[in-house]
């Protein structure tokens, strides 16, 4: 499944996985998330309800440019930076083109909304 995802003026396309968690954000949308930077590597925020982690594994190692969900958290992360492994971390997809620097470039905290591609 495709997504927009607005942050300030500028709009991103992402392509979710087929896996539960995916499914399960999508199923969300369209949602607006509050996001701060982590670690200058990531946007993070919460959502409005838990992912389900069926089928996934213990943690991931994300790409840059990836969607992901903190799972002990309840965060929507996107991923501009590297991020090493970590316990509790869930790839959802990954976003297109230049997206992940050019969220880089965006200091401090934002305001994401996430839709599907048709809206």
């Amino acid at each position: 499944m495709r997504i927009h995802i607005t942050i300030r003026d500028q709009r991103f396309q992402a392509t979710l996985d087929d896996s539960a968690a995916a499914r399960d954000l999508a199923a969300q949308l369209p949602l607006t998330v509050e996001m701060t930077d982590h670690g200058s590597v990531e946007k993070t925020g919460p959502l409005p309800s838990p992912l389900s982690l069926e089928g996934q594994p213990a943690g991931a190692d994300p790409d840059v440019g990836d969607v992901g969900y903190y799972a002990p958290g309840n965060d929507l992360v996107l991923y501009y930076g590297d991020q090493s492994y970590y316990n509790g971390i869930v790839v959802l997809g990954h976003m297109h083109d230049d997206a992940a620097e050019r969220i880089a470039d965006m200091d401090g905290p934002i305001t994401a909304t996430v839709t599907t591609f048709d809206n």
